[in-house]
């Protein structure tokens, strides 16, 4: 039943204090395709010049290990 729930995303992208954030979602399932989102941007920001980039679960998983701290509050 979380998916009434309002939800924030705590986001520290990289080791560097300053880098931490927050973002903000009426219910779970937004907060985590705000999450895709911010996977998504990454991608092409990484890959300017790619019009279509394709990535599985995998990818996304891996990209969110490397941040350096993510928390969601329900």
């Amino acid at each position: 039943m979380a998916e009434g729930k309002h939800t924030i995303i705590l986001l520290q992208p990289t080791a560097n204090k300053t880098s931490r954030t927050f973002l903000d979602f009426e219910t779970v399932p937004l907060a985590m395709d705000g999450v895709c989102q911010l996977f998504e941007k990454r991608l092409k920001d990484l890959n300017p010049t790619m019009r279509n980039i394709t990535y599985d679960i995998t990818d996304l998983y891996t990209y969110i290990d490397q941040l350096a701290d993510m928390s969601a509050l329900v």
